[in-house]
């Protein structure tokens, strides 16, 4: 076997190994590993079509359909024609002619307008990783259209077509096979609100019209997947201390764990790039600085909820584990907190014994972008921003500072101290650093915390005036 490249972006040509003697003859028309192994897309195959010519002349196409192909002949020859239909592609309005015959296949992207002209009586037979559906996009280009050039072997007007193909749009007139989308789950939060900002052409959900707590079921029915390349899931139960409480722990492991599960089968099933936002929750902060590699220890029911999600993220093949710390964005965060707080004249006590970076949202969705754009290898990424660790009453005198009051209307206090007393309290991993060596080897370097931080703040200040 062998696997070609052709004039159109993503489309392939395959050499088929025929194996023959005096019965007839034999070829693995399909075979995943070695196909896979010389650099052809695992397209997750769900069915396969036989296309019957009873004589040589039958025309059919050009259609693009959003899903991807593998034709191949199982006796008979054809002359097999596509034009790249997809929009934004580098080769759009790209043609390709080649003659398939038993021991040559060919693998045609989705939104490529596939179409043929049998050579011989034929049995044509194509895979396909998606079912027809009537809410599916389709696009079509006359076969005859002068701009293609295509030289079909026997003259159309001699050839056997169907009147629909022949009414289909030159291409100066087809419709655009659109990319797959990616969906912004969540993305009236903190981070789907940077994530939104930066990807504008994405699609953004929020739990009105998408529940993850709504199981596996309800959720595959929520939308057509098909048509999706990437979901980034930035939805998430925070309330770390409410998840301690009876109706708070229910809800956190159904959003932050049943729902990631769903996530992740739909993800499965249609070949879907997971993006899982984590947390450093997930360990117990016994460690000095945290790994990827780290064995999951989380201290309380927020913690072991973005675990078991963690674990349920990792079942599905195409995932990124963006794994943060102190998120501070849009919205409700303790920067913000500290800023309200200096204005009030307020002289608060906040803990010094517990330690970390922060993550600004847009160092965190820039971070994300990186990974899918670069096509990194899957798995799981620590990302913060970068700079010194320092305590969340470090980070107190500075906003206090920055908002234009005395930092020393701050107090330190312990953990221990602070939530004497109180109930419903979840514990905290006191060391909250995450070690970035993993993502700044993938080529995306976070911004030092210090530097972003007074600009963040000034620009909440602004919000206010």
């Amino acid at each position: 076997m062998a696997v070609k490249d052709s004039p159109i972006a993503g489309l392939k040509v395959i050499d088929l190994s025929v194996f023959g003697d005096n019965r007839g003859w034999f070829k693995e028309n399909w075979q995943r590993e070695k196909l896979v192994a010389l650099g052809l897309d695992d397209f997750g195959p769900v069915q396969n079509n036989i296309s019957f010519n009873a004589q040589a002349g039958v025309t059919r196409g050009l259609h693009a359909e959003p899903w991807d192909k593998f034709i191949s002949v199982a006796s008979g020859s054809v002359f097999g024609a596509w034009c790249d239909l997809r929009s934004g592609s580098a080769t759009y309005g790209q043609v390709f002619t080649t003659v398939i015959t038993p021991d040559v296949a060919v693998f045609v992207p989705r939104g490529v307008a596939n179409g043929f002209q049998a050579l011989e009586p034929t049995a044509y037979t194509y895979l396909v990783n998606d079912h027809w559906s009537a809410d599916a996009q389709y696009s079509f280009v006359n076969l005859a259209d002068p701009a293609l050039g295509i030289a079909w072997p026997i003259p159309l007007d001699e050839a056997e077509l169907s009147d629909k193909d022949k009414q289909h749009p030159v291409l100066a007139d087809a419709v655009p096979v659109a990319a797959k989308k990616v969906l912004i789950i969540g993305a009236d939060g903190q981070l789907g609100t940077a994530l939104s900002a930066l990807l504008p052409d994405a699609e953004v959900s929020t739990s009105a019209d998408l529940d993850l707590t709504a199981g596996y079921e309800v959720l595959r029915d929520n939308r057509r997947w098909a048509d999706y390349a990437t979901i980034i899931n930035a939805a998430a139960y925070t309330a770390v201390d409410q998840a301690e409480t009876t109706e708070g722990k229910k809800l956190a492991w159904a959003v932050n764990a049943g729902g990631v599960a769903a996530l992740a089968r739909i993800a499965t099933e249609f070949r879907i790039t997971l993006v899982h936002v984590s947390s450093e929750y997930v360990f117990d902060g016994s460690a000095p600085v945290h790994t990827e590699q780290e064995a999951l220890s989380p201290l309380g029911v927020y913690g072991q909820t973005k675990a078991a999600g963690d674990i349920a993220a990792a079942s599905t093949p195409k995932h990124y584990i963006v794994r943060t710390s102190w998120v501070v964005g849009e919205g409700n965060n303790f920067v913000r907190t500290m800023v309200n707080l200096a204005h009030k004249g307020v002289s608060p006590a906040v803990v010094d014994d517990q330690v970390g970076r922060l993550t600004f949202t847009q160092d965190l969705a820039a971070g994300i972008t990186h990974l899918l754009d670069t096509q990194a290898p899957f798995g799981t990424y620590n990302l913060s921003n970068t700079g010194d660790v320092v305590s969340w009453a470090q980070v107190a005198k500075l906003c206090y500072q920055y908002a234009g009051h005395d930092p020393a209307m701050v107090s330190t206090t312990t953990t221990a101290e602070y939530f004497a007393g109180k109930d419903n309290i979840s514990p905290r991993p006191l060391r909250s650093e995450l070690d970035l060596s993993k993502i700044t080897a993938a080529g995306f370097h976070p911004r030092d915390w210090r530097d972003v931080l007074p600009d963040y703040i000034a620009g909440y200040l602004a919000q206010l005036a």
